[in-house]
């Protein structure tokens, strides 16, 4: 896999053209899994490994590359597959989310494919190893599964969602009980802990799971519900999802004479400057780094206070 990540200028111009590229992988069998290429750091073989005690039972110990220390996580273990038998030389991917790294242990990398996220589509149920997937698509390699790693991740240390008491008490804002907020999101997990988190703040939330059905609520109000559409506070959208994603979502609203004007949050686990650039390159207001809930409301409360200040808008 020497040279396989080579590719981290090509990936911003895939922004706004509904593209992404899987890394193709295997843990315990043939079926063949898959990562976003925009969170993989590099993919390395596991040299060595210190142990960790009364860790998690996916976490196999921590390791070291050029001095950064991370926990190395038995992939197929946390989605409910047998753990692997030999970890030393196994192959790692190293990956960053959520401002955290961490290196993921996997049986065998396969290769890099472009694909157009209208290939993407959910999973059929979250039964079984389904419930730790976000989406499946088909190519060479037959049905590949993309892991919701997220979840995964969330089961090793949940996160936080409460907010410092000076946040919560703008929570009963009458202009923000008024409003709701469209979040959409194709994590079952990261769903359920932005509503959490922006509850407790008293604005309303309207959920979408891909940017596609985000779109078509947008163009329904907007055109056929405008009372409903004028409610609308913000738009607080994910990168990466089936269908349509962030990226693509956020450049139509902004095509769209009727929505142009909308505020987006690009709430993503995704990180790193080029990830920045591509939110500019679309037109985002706010680019937000999961799962950082006191930065989450933030945000909205920014959001907030520049919508309510624009006349229009009242």
């Amino acid at each position: 896999m020497s040279g396989v990540l080579d590719t981290v200028d090509r990936r911003t111009r895939l922004v706004g053209e509904n593209r992404l590229e899987l890394l193709i992988f295997k843990l315990n069998g043939r079926q063949t899994f898959a990562l976003n290429v925009f969170k993989v750091q590099e993919v390395l073989k596991l040299q060595s490994l210190t142990d960790i005690p009364h860790s998690h039972y996916c976490v196999r110990g921590v390791t070291s590359i050029r001095d950064k220390t991370m926990p190395v996580i038995d992939l197929g273990q946390a989605i409910g597959m047998r753990p692997l038998d030999q970890v030393i030389g196994a192959t790692m991917i190293v990956t960053e989310y959520n401002r955290s790294v961490q290196a993921f242990l996997v049986a065998e990398v396969v290769r890099i494919v472009n694909m157009n996220w209208s290939e993407i589509m959910a999973p059929p149920s979250f039964a079984g190893r389904n419930h730790y997937l976000t989406a499946i698509t088909r190519c060479e390699e037959g049905l590949v599964e993309v892991i919701d790693v997220e979840k995964v991740l969330a089961e090793i240390a949940p996160p936080r969602t409460e907010i410092t008491q000076e946040l919560s008490e703008q929570a009963l804002l009458p202009p923000l009980r008024e409003r709701f907020v469209l979040l959409v999101d194709d994590s079952p997990v990261a769903i359920t802990q932005a509503k959490n988190t922006l509850q407790k703040i008293g604005v309303g939330i309207e959920v979408a799971r891909n940017g596609n059905e985000a779109l078509r609520k947008l163009r329904h109000w907007s055109r056929e519900e405008p009372e409903r559409y004028r409610q609308l506070l913000l738009l607080l959208t994910d990168a990466e999802m089936p269908e349509m994603d962030g990226y693509r979502l956020t450049a139509e609203v902004r095509s769209d004479a009727l929505m142009h004007d909308l505020y987006v949050i690009m709430h993503t686990s995704l990180s790193g400057s080029f990830n920045q650039s591509m939110a500019r390159k679309v037109g985002c207001d706010a680019l937000l780094s999961k799962f950082q809930p006191d930065e989450l409301v933030d945000a909205v409360f920014e959001g907030a206070r520049k919508v309510l200040s624009d006349p229009k808008n009242t």
